[in-house]
């Protein structure tokens, strides 16, 4: 169980991630009742099982990123001031799993809206005034690069083979129902 403890009682927003080789994992929150702040906090799971791979014995999905919102947990997310995530890996093939990259967004603070690019905000008149100076590219370039770009897409998916790429070793040893014989 990975364990992750808050500075301060929050509400939840986004839990993200890389998967490394997790099949499940459920999401457990010890929260406090705002009501009565000297009350012992209570786990509560808010997740149950999710699946972040279609099938535990392949690759696929295995070293995605991954995103788990309030909406999708069981209960509101408020109060919270730990959180457990618990992983399962029902296949033998992949002796370690875990998750990296761990990030918790929380709700309505400052920290959460610092995620956002600079660029992202509505310019004002001045400082639009100052792009359209600096200059914008020619249109019938830009045009012809994603032209370009679009195309080897194309190539790629036209010349992209059905056989898939997995590994064959784990720790340096083979599976003999992975191995064929000629």
């Amino acid at each position: 169980m990975l364990m992750i403890t808050l500075q301060y009682t929050d509400q939840l927003q986004e839990i993200s991630f890389k998967n490394y080789y997790t099949a499940f994992v459920m999401v457990r929150l010890q929260k406090v009742d705002p009501e009565s702040p000297e009350s012992a906090a209570q786990w509560v799971t808010c997740l149950h099982n999710h699946c972040l791979v279609p099938n535990p014995h392949t690759e696929e999905g295995s070293q995605d990123y991954f995103s788990i919102y309030r909406q999708q947990m069981l209960m509101e997310p408020d109060n919270v001031t730990s959180v457990g995530l618990i992983l399962r890996q029902p296949s033998s093939m992949w002796l370690n799993f875990t998750l990296e990259d761990i990030k918790i967004t929380v709700c309505g603070t400052e920290n959460s809206e610092k995620n956002f690019p600079s660029w992202f905000s509505n310019l004002t008149p001045e400082e639009q005034s100052m792009n359209l100076q600096a200059g914008l590219p020619d249109p019938k370039e830009v045009s012809s690069s994603i032209q370009q770009m679009w195309a080897l897409t194309e190539v790629m998916q036209i010349n992209q083979t059905s056989a898939r790429v997995g590994r064959l070793d784990v720790d340096g040893c083979y599976d003999i129902n992975l191995l064929s014989y000629m």
